[in-house]
């Protein structure tokens, strides 16, 4: 049974350490640290697209980029398989911080295991709830951090890195990621990979 204490002690505990990020982002006109406002928007939207989503996952989602700034970026090579290394090392820094907080909050082995999981992706995409995480991320990712790449990468690089991120999803999650509000000069290029990827999701 869902202890909402526990549960609500952890959710203030990921807050706390994602509320230390030095990076922020604009919301209603002022700064806030950007994977805290990140991760309670993929929070937001998992309880959207899941009807009864289990503690673990709730869990998962407000703590699955935890302390992203403290792997840099910048440490790996840039290229594909520097991308992925990072990646991959984020990925265990997450899981290792999420699961330190959860352990020291009592929770049990088998939650602590499946929140382990829904990080590292371990079951993605055969199992249904870790496929509504990896929506949930996709769509915070293409409504809050897809514009700042716009000055940095070229067409053909936009493209196959939105054509990637929306074969990821759902074709529910695409048909949400059409009506989201993107910058003028971001709607032609969703709508461009869309095409590609799903067209029936912008019809």
């Amino acid at each position: 049974m869902k202890n909402d204490k526990r549960f609500d002690q952890a959710v203030q505990r990921f807050d706390a350490a994602n509320r230390e990020d030095p990076q922020s982002v604009e919301v209603s006109g002022k700064p806030e640290p950007r994977e805290l406002v990140f991760n309670q928007r993929v929070y937001d939207w998992v309880t959207r697209l899941v009807d009864d989503p289990s503690e673990a996952l709730l869990l998962a989602a407000r703590s699955h980029t935890l302390k992203r700034w403290e792997i840099p970026r910048s440490d790996y090579s840039k290229t594909t398989i520097g991308y992925h290394a990072w990646r991959d090392a984020c990925a265990e820094h997450h899981a290792k911080e999420a699961l330190a907080i959860l352990r020291d909050l009592g929770y049990e082995d088998a939650i602590v295991e499946q929140v382990e999981a829904f990080i590292l992706k371990k079951n993605w995409p055969q199992d249904a709830e870790a496929c509504a995480l990896e929506d949930a991320d996709c769509l915070v990712f293409l409504e809050m951090k897809l514009a700042d790449y716009t000055d940095d990468w070229d067409h053909e690089k936009m493209q196959r890195i939105l054509q990637r991120t929306l074969r990821k999803m759902t074709p529910d999650a695409r048909r949400h990621a059409a009506k989201l509000s993107f910058a003028a000069e971001v709607r032609p290029l969703v709508e461009e990979a869309m095409q590609a990827v799903d067209p029936d999701a912008i019809s």
